[in-house]
């Protein structure tokens, strides 16, 4: 695909889409969904950890509100959601890699959602989240309804979703809504790091992890050991956990094929 809407930099394992329409906060387009459901596919399949960023001063300001919509009342969101929002987020959530979201800047609406679908969410201390729908009339979306309540509690859910207020990077961090919010001076040099790690990191083992959290919440605990079980088998089996104990026994740094 030609990706007008967005980049696609792939260098020593690590993949990083930006969204790249600076001028409008970089708000969604059906053109930038389907260019990042399309990145997101191809990165799985080539790289080792994916990050998703936003060119300029935002992440992501949310739907673009003037793309394709004229009258509001014929704008049809569900099928926008099911056709569109829906394969762009359930290609980050299966994507076999680790996704960082390295939020430089405003994320708003669909935006914060975007980033809170990712694995781990890294943020500048000036960037911010907010559930900007019902100043339009709208309930969240974008798996906003799912994300928030598992990452908050139905409480700072609920607030944060009928107030409609900016949570700030530091906010967002001590709610554990995401990782860690990071100096602006040092967030570049952070997620640079942090994307280097999961790049030379044992991916298989990451795959399963990311497997097995996901499947918890609608596990009772006998599933989820049964899983774990499961999981740790393929694991054990892997050339990594070979390496991994080889260079724990030969106290040196672990070489890891992704294998």
């Amino acid at each position: 695909m030609d990706y007008q809407a967005i980049t696609y930099e792939l260098t020593d394992g690590i993949a990083i889409i930006a969204l790249n329409r600076p001028d409008v906060m970089n708000a969604f387009t059906a053109q930038m969904r389907a260019e990042i459901t399309h990145a997101m596919i191809e990165a799985g399949r080539e790289a080792r950890v994916v990050v998703l960023t936003g060119a300029g001063r935002a992440f992501c300001s949310g739907q673009d509100l003037g793309d394709g919509v004229g009258n509001a009342t014929n704008l049809d969101l569900e099928r926008a959601l099911r056709d569109e929002y829906t394969p762009m987020l359930r290609a980050i959530r299966d994507c076999p890699v680790p996704v960082i979201a390295a939020v430089n800047g405003a994320a708003a609406g669909a935006g914060a959602n975007l980033a809170l679908a990712a694995d781990v969410v890294i943020a500048s201390e000036r960037a911010y989240f907010m559930q900007a729908f019902s100043k339009i009339g709208l309930i969240p979306d974008a798996g906003g309804t799912y994300a928030l309540p598992r990452l908050v509690g139905q409480a700072r859910a609920m607030g944060a979703s009928l107030f409609a207020e900016k949570i700030s990077a530091k906010q967002a961090e001590s709610w554990g809504m995401i990782w860690e919010a990071v100096a602006d001076d040092a967030f570049e040099e952070t997620w640079r790091g942090r994307a280097k790690t999961l790049a030379e990191g044992p991916t298989q083992a990451y795959a399963h992890i990311k497997a097995a959290i996901q499947a918890s919440p609608e596990n009772d605990f006998e599933e989820q050991l049964s899983l774990e079980a499961k999981l740790q088998g393929k694991c054990g089996k892997t050339r990594d956990f070979q390496e991994g104990v080889v260079a724990f026994l030969e106290k040196r740094p672990a070489h890891y094929e992704g294998r």
